[in-house]
């Protein structure tokens, strides 16, 4: 029966057919390594209190950990002649106070209740998506037992760098209130790294990119809100969550309340006839165009995934060897935006050629709904132009492109 010393336990061989074997140390009576046919190993201890044996389990060999396991080995049995079971107390407390933590499950729900007058409803929605989706499976951690390793394997696994940087976000920002609130006594997700390290995201997809997505794009719910996107360049969630009170049929448009906007301003879309097609075919009782129960179309991850397997495989098919390169929803809005005001050349009816766009900067800007550039400032002080019929006449020609596109 040898000393046991660092490294021992690699070197430990179970018996062919044996579940495990245990070799125990010649300094600490008791003291020994449990290996299993798995390849793990754990030290133990034997000792008696009241006259019972017992064999408890002390912890995981890990490189470095045998000097403190044998002295907590020398302080069990020397309680135990004492008459104490200092393990059986430890998992006492243990399970105590298991039991008293707070959780991060039980303090969601409360923290997002705390917030539902702070935050917009479309940002409420956002951190309460990231939450109860995202971080979920830490909700058994004690809200003090989450590490940053937990976060950083969470956020890892998210496949789009942007998501995974608001998911970080919003568990932050619970972190800072339960500290306030006397919750936490601290914020794991600092000095944890952006991973969309490049800034701003610049993708643009081509036009051929553009067939592709659309062709690939399924007749379902999902499918049906991609090619909205690509013909009119709103904003995902705008779109998942449209309802029918918001359709004006009759005028042939969107008309979207304040807080249904990133920017908390109502908003309309012209339809052309090839977006007002999609929404026609709707047929669903619901108030909402897309989705099950009382929500929107969610479920966005998979659906993704989905459609690059099958953008993938339509270029396979074709021959094609190179994949199309990243691309998330969200740039296809930047990619509208920028076919739209891009300068063309097309033939007047001579020889010459004359240079057009879909619609100028500031009517796309509007278009979009965002308030920058030419609406900024001074000039959106004066300037209360909708340019609506100049909106209509850039989606109507837009749409009857992508229709020529994707024929």
């Amino acid at each position: 029966m040898p000393k046991l010393v660092e490294g021992l336990a690699d070197k430990i061989a179970v018996p062919a057919g044996a579940r495990d074997i245990f070799v125990f140390d010649t300094e600490v009576a008791g003291f020994g390594i449990r290996k299993f046919s798995t390849g793990k190993s754990y030290y133990i201890i034997k000792y008696a209190v009241a006259g019972k044996t017992r064999r408890q389990s002390l912890g995981e060999v890990t490189r470095g950990n045998l000097k403190s396991m044998r002295a907590l080995a020398s302080e069990v049995k020397a309680r135990a002649r004492l008459g104490q079971d200092l393990i059986a107390e430890k998992r006492v407390a243990a399970a105590q106070n298991a039991q008293n933590a707070i959780t991060l499950g039980y303090l969601v729900p409360i923290y997002l209740k705390a917030r539902k007058g702070e935050l917009r409803e479309k940002s409420l929605s956002e951190v309460t998506r990231y939450l109860n989706s995202t971080w979920k499976p830490l909700y058994k951690h004690p809200i003090d037992a989450i590490t940053r390793q937990h976060i950083v394997g969470v956020v890892d696994s998210l496949p789009y760098k942007v998501a995974a940087d608001r998911a970080r976000t919003a568990l932050s920002a619970l972190f800072s209130w339960a500290i306030e609130a006397g919750h936490a006594s601290s914020n794991p997700t600092m000095h944890i790294a952006s991973r969309a390290k490049n800034g701003s995201r610049n993708r643009v997809l081509s036009e051929p990119e553009l067939r592709e997505v659309w062709n690939a794009s399924l007749d379902n719910d999902h499918g049906r809100i991609v090619k909205l996107l690509i013909l009119t360049g709103q904003r995902r969630n705008e779109m998942a969550d449209l309802a029918w009170p918001e359709i004006d049929q009759d005028k042939r448009q969107i008309d979207l309340p304040e807080h249904r906007t990133k920017n908390g301003r109502p908003h309309s879309v012209p339809l052309s006839a090839e977006a007002f097609e999609i929404l026609k075919a709707r047929t669903d009782e619901r108030d909402l165009l897309f989705g099950r129960g009382a929500g929107g179309f969610s479920g966005w991850s998979k659906a993704k995934a989905d459609l690059d397997e099958r953008i993938a495989a339509n270029r396979k098919k074709a021959g094609i060897r190179k994949t199309m390169p990243p691309w998330t929803l969200h740039d296809i809005r930047r990619t509208v935006v920028t076919h739209l005001v891009e300068s063309r050349t097309r033939n007047n009816g001579s020889s010459k050629e004359e240079t057009w766009s879909f619609a100028q900067p500031h009517v796309v800007e509007m278009l979009v709904n965002h308030v920058s550039g030419h609406k900024a400032a001074i000039a959106g002080t004066y300037n209360k132009a909708l340019y609506l019929s100049e909106r209509r006449q850039a989606l109507e020609q837009w749409g009857a492109h992508i229709a020529q596109l994707v024929r």
